[in-house]
């Protein structure tokens, strides 16, 4: 994590549903993770600044019920953490959306771009109330480390300014 300051995130609440080294990289970086769905601080409608969403572990490399599974899993948990703890708030917030990569499986084109559709249409939806959405698509064999980097860059102040936005990671 050279590359971002250290104390990039210190002082943000961050809710995710990710494992491994994007949910550490967010620690590192300052941030209080907490597990997405829950109440955050131990309150319903506790002060939070991000939620950051990966549908890759629900859509995995599956079919058309998989893809159904993971953006309804995903829409759930981004409904009920904006309406819980970022609209209303008057502190807005952020919501990072992670697609599964491409090449994932069959249907992996179908939830990118679901996904994608979902950043821009929540992103407007939702500017009135200071919450931006933005969607990452990780290409085949993008590092979890790139990711991380990305997604941090996303949920600093650094990324106020990306909303309705995809952000296609990898390369070509």
């Amino acid at each position: 994590m050279t590359i971002l300051r250290d104390d990039l995130l210190a002082n943000r609440t961050v809710a995710t549903n990710a494992a491994g080294d994007l949910r550490e990289a967010l620690k590192t970086l300052g941030a209080e993770v907490v597990n997405a769905g829950g109440p955050v601080g131990g309150e319903p409608g506790g002060a939070l600044d991000a939620l950051v969403h990966d549908a890759r572990t629900a859509f995995a490399d599956g079919g058309p019920d998989a893809l159904l599974a993971a953006l309804e899993t995903m829409w759930k948990t981004i409904a009920n953490t904006a309406n819980e703890s970022l609209i209303g708030s008057d502190r807005g917030g952020k919501v990072v959306l992670i697609a599964p990569e491409a090449g994932a499986g069959e249907y992996a084109d179908a939830a990118r771009a679901a996904i994608e559709n979902l950043a821009r249409t929540l992103s407007t939806e939702w500017a009135r109330y200071g919450v931006t959405t933005t969607a990452v698509t990780p290409r085949a064999g993008t590092r979890e480390s790139d990711l991380a980097v990305l997604v941090a860059f996303i949920v600093s102040e650094a990324g106020d300014y990306h909303s309705g936005a995809r952000l296609e990671l990898g390369a070509r």
